[in-house]
């Protein structure tokens, strides 16, 4: 029986992937197996040793401490793409809210006063402040091209708007999801000097962080919208609200209030609305849990933030799976303890990420734990258990 501790709401779907027959799940279990969340802040938390695995159900990670799980071998996942749908018709909104300054007509309606006649005369006079420009022909850029970043760069591209996208990390099987129609900046600088918008979708660490600054602010056209809905923290809001107030900036749509810019001219805040979707929280908590459940049965990876993605069907009934240090002679210790044993290797994977080298091996016989402890024992070897 596996234990799964939820730390936050958690779709009923999602969990369902665990069935009760296997697997006790709840808000109060004590030495669980693994750990579900979606925005708990883990970082103060005394995690239980039991732990094997850590799911978000969402894409950011920025609240769990990954480096300190890594070190314990255990394996971070999330939900990557799983909230695209609900990010990318938000981004779309942000654009359309900017463009045809809705939220200044929508306050400005919401003040009328009078009998109808009075009313449509301040109607005919005042909405010639509220005139805005359309989609089609405008260029936007879109800063992270993984799943999200891609959604918005097609999408944008139906609208008839120009796309130039910017991404250093793409992969090869990302560029063949994105439409060719996308024009790929060689660097930031070359795509803020084309945008009418800007879009980004990448996480937060120390290269993305102010990524949008006085000096980044400096390089674009006047009359730019900015929008994150990506995290906070990638855009310096100061020096935005200054763009704005100089007249640099024409708006900012921004998923992450604060005291800073609720209320300032040309802000339009909105409360952490990104994923916010039943279909999107059904998605990342149906897809992580999958996840899981896979590493916790088979020792699995998909979508590890930590680990190396891994997947090896099954060849037998017997499985060790071992989390080590990614030194050499690592693997020829784990073979010899095996080979101590007289157990038969009948399949074996190994791969690594960073400092993190993991193996899955299928045995013809039953692993005796006493052949998991004694590699366990191995210096540099943080995990090692049978599934």
């Amino acid at each position: 029986m596996f234990k799964i501790l939820t730390l936050n709401n958690i779709s009923k779907t999602g969990l369902e992937q665990f069935p009760s027959a296997h697997y006790e799940v709840g808000g109060d279990i004590a030495d669980p197996d693994a750990i579900i969340l979606r925005s708990y802040k883990m970082h103060d938390m005394a995690i239980p040793e039991s732990v094997k695995a850590i799911g978000r159900a969402g894409a950011g990670v920025n609240n769990i401490p990954v480096d300190a799980m890594s070190q314990k071998g255990v394996p971070v996942f999330n939900a990557p793409g799983a909230n695209s749908n609900a990010v990318k018709e938000l981004v779309v909104t942000g654009m359309l809210l900017a463009c045809r300054n809705i939220c200044q007509a929508w306050d400005f309606a919401r003040q009328l006063a009078g009998d109808d006649a009075t009313i449509a005369g301040s109607v005919e006079s005042g909405k010639k402040m509220f005139a805005g420009t359309e989609l089609p022909g405008r260029t936007i850029g879109v800063v992270g091209l993984g799943a999200i970043g891609r959604s918005v760069a097609n999408i944008c591209l139906h609208l008839g708007m120009n796309v130039v996208g910017y991404d250093p990390m793409l992969t090869v099987e990302g560029a063949w999801q994105l439409s060719s129609r996308v024009e790929r900046a060689r660097n930031l600088e070359q795509l803020l000097a084309k945008v009418d918008f800007i879009t980004f979708h990448v996480p937060l660490n120390d290269k993305t962080r102010n990524m949008i600054d006085v000096k980044a602010l400096g390089m674009m056209r006047d009359g730019v919208t900015v929008m994150n809905f990506a995290r906070d923290g990638i855009v310096d809001d100061a020096a935005v609200c200054a763009a704005i107030d100089a007249g640099k900036i024409h708006a900012y749509v921004s998923d992450f209030p604060h005291k800073g810019i609720i209320g300032h001219k040309g802000v339009i805040a909105l409360p952490h609305l990104g994923a916010s979707t039943e279909e999107a929280e059904t998605n990342c908590a149906v897809m992580v849990s999958s996840q899981v459940k896979d590493f916790l049965e088979n020792g699995n990876i998909r979508n590890s933030v930590n680990f190396p993605e891994m997947s090896m069907p099954r060849s037998t009934k017997y499985r060790l799976l071992v989390v080590n240090a990614n030194v050499p002679n690592m693997l020829g210790q784990i073979s010899t303890a095996m080979a101590d044993a007289s157990l038969n290797i009948h399949d074996m994977i190994n791969q690594s990420k960073g400092d993190i080298a993991y193996t899955l091996v299928d045995t013809d016989s039953p692993i005796p734990s006493a052949v998991a402890d004694k590699i366990s024992a191995i210096d540099g070897v943080s995990t090692a258990r049978t599934v």
